[in-house]
């Protein structure tokens, strides 16, 4: 209801109805073609999890099949080659599975022998303690495709004695603060935790209004819900490609907990880090 400038009181125009009449149109309008094509749509941008050895799909959850007291997930290509340095260098590592995606921003691989330029998300576990389990991301993970990826990964049931840890970097733009832009010195770390996360962080917690986005932030959230102990460690830096800098602003971590015991030799993985970044650089003059 509405009143006009004399005082009537008048029915107001309302679109409710119109809008419902033009689904319905839209609807009748939508040919047998056109579902199928959004029903092929649908199938392809499904997250499946599989053996690239074998080519066999997981019938069961990663975690119902391969049960974990730490899990460590690197999502992006920074996090990924600090992992691949300084973790996966120090001990040794057998895939247990690997994610295959497709979407507007990301194509995986399904190639046995993987290059950092390449996205995949492929998870190990470690030979001599197999419940510590190893998480490599580099590809984009949808918004719509977040839901499907933890389902596959952690399943719909509660998670028992697991912590998890996960690195990511944003660009040092997205963080909210009242000083200048100009005087933060990044790379630098934040950490974010779960209520059921007890240990000392290695960093300084996210401050508010800061939020978290993509698949870090759907993981964390998957945590807290079922009451996980999980931290994330975000790198904000101004360098978003593969960056020997930014990497390395990840060195706090490995006092953590979830990694120390992991990394045996610190100068040896430096080296093995500025080889990594040397052949990443090498790949990318070819392709430009």
């Amino acid at each position: 209801m509405a009143a006009t400038f004399f005082g009537e009181v008048v029915k107001a125009p309302c679109r409710a109805g119109t809008e419902d009449q033009e689904e319905e149109e839209e609807g009748r309008r939508e040919t047998a073609e056109d579902r199928e094509v959004r029903r092929q749509l649908a199938r392809k941008r499904e997250v499946r999890l599989f053996r690239r050895q074998t080519k066999t799909s997981l019938d069961v959850s990663l975690l119902e099949k391969y049960p974990c007291s730490k899990f460590i997930i690197a999502i992006g290509n920074n996090a990924v080659a600090f992992l691949s340095s300084f973790v996966m260098n120090s001990g040794v590592w057998e895939e247990v599975g690997c994610a295959k995606l497709w979407n507007e921003w990301c194509r995986t691989t399904d190639t046995t022998h993987l290059s950092p330029a390449e996205a995949f998300c492929v998870f190990y576990h470690l030979k001599s303690s197999p419940s510590v389990l190893l998480c490599q991301c580099s590809c984009y993970v949808a918004e719509d495709q977040q839901y499907q990826w933890l389902e596959k990964v952690f399943g719909s049931c509660a998670r028992k004695n697991m912590q998890v840890t996960l690195l990511t970097c944003r660009h040092v733009t997205d963080y909210k603060t009242s000083e200048s832009i100009s005087s933060l010195h990044s790379p630098f770390l934040k950490a974010l935790k779960t209520q059921n996360f007890k240990e000392p962080p290695c960093c300084s917690l996210l401050e508010q209004p800061n939020i978290v986005h993509d698949l870090p932030a759907a993981v964390l959230s998957y945590c807290q819900v079922w009451k996980i102990p999980a931290v994330l460690y975000l790198c904000y830096t101004d360098v978003m490609k593969l960056d020997l800098i930014t990497v390395e602003a990840f060195k706090p971590i490995l006092s953590s907990r979830s990694l120390k015991g992991l990394v045996k030799n610190i100068p040896q993985s430096t080296e093995i880090l500025k080889k990594l970044m040397t052949t990443n650089e090498i790949q990318s003059n070819i392709y430009t």
